[in-house]
């Protein structure tokens, strides 16, 4: 509509503006309204339950990148058509299927094995829906750009699979991809950067806090103790003793240290097992703790309350 009317005939402006709210085409220079076609972009319809609006509706479901044609393309038939058909159409049936299959591009057949392995890792994991078609995006374009050649899909897809948790903040470390997928932890962690370097993805460093939370849950540690353990690590970040360690190893440490603060006493052999990392790693956080954030104290007076 905006394209009919190509300067504002008061002060011979370009700067048009079309509010399609009020159906109006408006010169942004002068404030002239220039024409005024309201149109009505709602439903001609109405519906009373949602077997009506199934019926009357004129759109499919949304598009996806879960599945290899985004939910744009059409299959030949189910497996479970067979038994409706005869001996003849039965023999069309397979020979339909097996033409689109031989018609598909080797893309969308990489397309089709990946995203039902990602589908599977993702649901292991229990991943919310928006890390799963973030995943499905980036392993997409991963394939578009040819960054598959010469990897194995298992590994691309969970290092996909991990670059989609980093970006919308889900805590999933590398042992719990590599648990899922049955590929090496150091393998996955070359993939991932690997892929995020070449599709030039943006992605800040974890944020230790955010696994506190599953660590507590897994060694059954109260709340005050969660606690504690976000207010040591938020001390930790401001004199940037978080920078350049894992973060993993530091909420691990500092759950270590809120649970012998409030007297929840836990191995640095179950600590480590729950977080994935090793009890040196552990050890050696929990020492920098202790020394920079002065919390000795803490857990002295603890130690005396159960003497008393």
């Amino acid at each position: 509509m905006a394209e009919m009317v190509k300067k504002c005939p008061e002060c011979s402006g370009i700067n048009l503006f079309w509010n399609r709210e009020k159906g109006e085409i408006i010169c942004r220079d002068c404030g002239l309204v220039i024409e005024d076609k309201m149109v009505d972009f709602t439903q001609e319809w109405r519906e009373f339950d949602s077997s009506q609006a199934e019926t009357k509706r004129r759109t499919g479901a949304p598009m996806t990148f879960t599945q290899y044609d985004q939910g744009l393309g059409t299959e030949v038939g189910q497996k479970s058509d067979l038994f409706k058909l005869g001996g003849a159409e039965r023999n069309k049936f397979f020979r339909l299927r097996k033409w689109q299959y031989r018609i598909s591009t080797a893309i969308e057949r990489n397309l089709k094995l990946a995203l039902a392995e990602l589908k599977r890792v993702s649901s292991f994991l229990k991943l919310p829906k928006s890390v799963e078609e973030e995943a499905s995006r980036i392993y997409t374009l991963a394939v578009q750009r040819g960054l598959v050649r010469g990897r194995s899909m298992e590994s691309v897809v969970a290092g996909a699979l991990y670059a989609a948790c980093r970006r919308h903040e889900v805590p999933r470390t590398l042992d719990e991809l590599s648990e899922a997928s049955g590929i090496e932890k150091k393998e996955i962690g070359r993939t991932y950067r690997f892929v995020t370097r070449e599709l030039g993805l943006t992605i800040l460093p974890s944020n230790p806090a955010d696994y506190i939370a599953r660590f507590a849950s897994a060694l059954k540690l109260s709340a005050e103790t969660q606690s504690k353990a976000i207010e040591i690590l938020e001390k930790a970040q401001k004199i940037e003793l978080t920078s350049g360690r894992g973060p993993t190893g530091i909420a691990s440490a500092a759950l270590y240290v809120s649970a012998l603060i409030h007297g929840e006493k836990r191995t640095q052999r179950e600590v480590a097992d729950v977080a994935g990392v090793t009890e040196v790693t552990i050890r050696n956080r929990y020492k920098e703790l202790l020394e920079e954030l002065n919390l000795e104290k803490d857990i002295k007076k603890t130690k005396k309350k159960k003497k008393r």
